[in-house]
C-alpha cells in the first residue's frame, strides 16, 4: 500500500526577515516584490485590487472568503479599465470558490491572471496579520510556480532589488499621461452608472492615482471634471479655468511625490480657488502647507475605520488605505485638524482657517466601504457654489 502523496506548494511568500510561507498559487505565474499589508474589509476585493493607491504592495485579505462573488467590469477602480493598478500580489486564506452573484462575469482566478496579479492561497492570514501588527509592514517577494519549482536565488535577488516604499515616488507610475474629461456619475440600483447633464461647475483633478469612484462623486455634484497628470504645473491646471481643484489619492511616499507636486499645490492655493485632497492628496496638501509626513507602523487598510469630524462632532465609519500619515504636530499656525482616527488618534483631516482649502486622509467615496463621508464632496462643491454665488446644499 503506497503512502499519501503530498502536492508540493506552488506559491511562496518570503519576508525580508527570512520568514517563508507556502501555499498554492492563484492568478498570474511569476514573482514580484512589494510591501506586505493587510486589509480588513469584508467586501470589495475587486475594488481593492484595482485601487492605484496599493501600487507596490502585496495585499493580505483578513476576510477568509475572497472570490466568492466573482468579478465584473463595473467594480474596477483604475480609470483605464485595462490598466494595471500596480498591486504586486494577493494573499488569501480559503480556496477560491465558484462565484455566486448575479453580477459575476468572471472567476477571480482567471481575472487575476488577466491583470498580471500573483496570488497565494491557503495561508494563515490571521497569523500573518498578527506578524505585521507586531513587526510592521514587511518587504517580501511573492511567487507562483505551478510545478512547485522555485529559483531561490532569483527570488532573493528580486527581494533585494525592492527598495521599499519609503522615499519611493509611485504616483508617476499610476497617473494618467494625458489630460482627459470625466462625466460619469455614481452607480445606482437598476440603472448602473449615469452621466452628468448640464454641469454647473468645472473641477480640475490632479491624478496621483485617482479612483474612478472619486471622479464619479465629484461629477455627481453637478461638475464636469478635467483630469491632469500628477506632473502638471500650476499653469497647466489654471489653463483649464477651473472652479475648484482636487488632489487625488495615490501610492508611495508623499515626500517623494511632493518634490514636484508641492510647488504646484502652493501656487494653486495662492489663487484662492477651493482645494480638496484625499489620501495622498491630503498628505501632499499637508506638505505644501509646511507640515511633515511619516511612515506608519502597520498603516490603515480597511472599510471599518471610525473617524471623528471635529467640525461637527459626528463620528463616521470610513474606508482607509494609507501607510503614511500627516504629523499633526508639524502643522503650522492657521492650519487646523478637522478629523481624527478613533483607532489610534492619528490625523485624518485638515483645513486652512478662513480659506476654502481642506483634505481628509480617508476615502469618502468608499468603493468599497460605507457612505458616511459622502458629505465631504458636498462640502467641497459648497465652497465652489459660494464663490459663484450659488446657494449651498445640505451636507
Amino acid at each position: 500500500m503506497s503512502g499519501w502523496q503530498e502536492t508540493p506548494p506552488s506559491a511562496v511568500l518570503i519576508l525580508r526577515d527570512g520568514t517563508r510561507l507556502e501555499g498554492h498559487g492563484i492568478g498570474a505565474i511569476g514573482m514580484a516584490a512589494g510591501e506586505v499589508c493587510f486589509n480588513t474589509a469584508m467586501t470589495g476585493y475587486q475594488e481593492i485590487l484595482t485601487d492605484p493607491s496599493y501600487a507596490g504592495q502585496i495585499i493580505t485579505f483578513t476576510f477568509p472568503h475572497i472570490g466568492n462573488v466573482g468579478t465584473n467590469d463595473e467594480d474596477i477602480e483604475t480609470v483605464n479599465m485595462a490598466g494595471a493598478s500596480g498591486v504586486r500580489g494577493a494573499v488569501i486564506k480559503a480556496d477560491i470558490t465558484s462565484p455566486s452573484n448575479y453580477r459575476a462575469a468572471e472567476k477571480l482566478d482567471a481575472w487575476l491572471k488577466k491583470r498580471g496579479i500573483i496570488g497565494i492561497a491557503g495561508l494563515d492570514t490571521r497569523a500573518l496579520t498578527a506578524l505585521i501588527r507586531e513587526n510592521g509592514m514587511a518587504d517580501a517577494v511573492i511567487a507562483h510556480a505551478p510545478d512547485g519549482k522555485f529559483d531561490e536565488a532569483a527570488l532573493q535577488a528580486e527581494l533585494d532589488a525592492f527598495p521599499g516604499l519609503e522615499g519611493l515616488d509611485l504616483a508617476k507610475e499610476v497617473s494618467t499621461t494625458q489630460t482627459y474629461r470625466w462625466d460619469e456619475t455614481r452607480w445606482r440600483w437598476g440603472e448602473g452608472y449615469g452621466t452628468v447633464e448640464n454641469p454647473e461647475f468645472h473641477i480640475v483633478a490632479m491624478d496621483f492615482g485617482a479612483k474612478r469612484n472619486i471622479l464619479r462623486c465629484i461629477a455627481d455634484q453637478g461638475a464636469r471634471v478635467t483630469v491632469v497628470p500628477a506632473t502638471a504645473s500650476a499653469e497647466d491646471v489654471l489653463a483649464h479655468n477651473p472652479d475648484g481643484i482636487f488632489l487625488s489619492n495615490g501610492p508611495g511616499d508623499p515626500a517623494a511625490t511632493g518634490e514636484y507636486a508641492v510647488p504646484t499645490i502652493r501656487a494653486l492655493m495662492e489663487t484662492g480657488k477651493p482645494v480638496f485632497g484625499i489620501c495622498l492628496g491630503h498628505q501632499l496638501l499637508g506638505l505644501a502647507l509646511g507640515g511633515k509626513t511619516q511612515k506608519m507602523h502597520q498603516g490603515h487598510h480597511g472599510a471599518n475605520h471610525p473617524v471623528k469630524d471635529l467640525t461637527t462632532g459626528k463620528v463616521e465609519i470610513t474606508s482607509m488605505n494609507h501607510g503614511f500619515a500627516v504629523d499633526r504636530d508639524s502643522l503650522p499656525a492657521g492650519v487646523v485638524e478637522t478629523h481624527v482616527s478613533l483607532f489610534d488618534g492619528s490625523n485624518a483631516g485638515l483645513a486652512v482657517e478662513g480659506k476654502p482649502i481642506f483634505s481628509v486622509q480617508y476615502h469618502p467615496e468608499a468603493s468599497p466601504g460605507p457612505h458616511d463621508a459622502h458629505y465631504l464632496f458636498t462640502r467641497f462643491l459648497n465652497h465652489v457654489r459660494e464663490q459663484k454665488g450659488v446657494a449651498a446644499e445640505a451636507e
